[in-house]
């Protein structure tokens, strides 16, 4: 487990399995950012996936300030998506999936998009973002991308933040898989600290995950 600084200068906490890894994966963190949460997370998947993890930070240099100070939308696609291409390249193995939550989700999603990735998982991640600016294309357009790996989203059904007739959109995509937990809130899996979190529906949206990132 360590620290490693990509090409941009953005850390990220790679981890590596104790034999041949079966796959890489990159995880998208959520808006609160790389801490010990994820590298807690990237050790476990190694561990019991024997899978090669990377985790970037998303808000490099910001990682200081508070939510209000990040300016969330001002992360722009070519960063944040080279960012996680950057980490898939550094782990040395293929296929290379992407994991992200909340915020991160949104990145997988984009991501699935790139060619990069083999597989995207997004656990509640925003399918419509509120923000226009130059450089922020919407997730859909690209979901919708010639050559988008296949997705698996994992929805909650009383997400405040991700409205469930957002999550209908991506029914219409045939490479997008949805799941939807119809009780759970958002941010139902990924920290068990949270008062949303749901130990059953998380278990079953982490073993969707394995099912679904399983080597071809």
């Amino acid at each position: 487990m360590s620290r490693v600084t990509l090409p941009s200068g953005t850390p990220a906490e790679v981890v590596r399995p104790a034999g041949e890894p079966t796959r890489g994966v990159v995880i998208a963190p959520d808006v609160m950012g790389l801490r010990p949460l994820y590298d807690d997370l990237c050790a476990r998947l190694a561990a019991e996936h024997q899978w090669a993890v990377a985790a970037p930070e998303p808000f490099p240099g910001r990682e200081h300030l508070g939510l209000d100070e990040r300016q969330i939308g001002s992360n722009d696609d070519d960063r944040v998506l080279g960012d996680l291409m950057a980490a898939a390249d550094l782990l040395g193995v293929e296929p290379v999936g992407v994991i992200g939550f909340c915020q991160g989700g949104m990145w997988a999603f984009k991501a699935a998009g790139t060619s990069r990735f083999d597989r995207a998982v997004a656990f509640y991640g925003m399918i419509r973002v509120p923000w226009a600016r130059p450089g922020h294309a919407q997730p859909l357009d690209w979901l919708r991308r010639p050559g988008a790996c296949p997705v698996l989203a994992l929805v909650a059904g009383q997400d405040k933040l991700v409205p469930f007739e957002d999550a209908q959109l991506l029914g219409d995509l045939e490479h997008v898989e949805v799941v939807v937990y119809p009780d759970a809130e958002h941010g139902f899996v990924h920290d068990p600290a949270r008062p949303t979190h749901r130990r059953d529906d998380a278990a079953d949206a982490w073993r969707r995950v394995v099912t679904f990132l399983l080597p071809p």
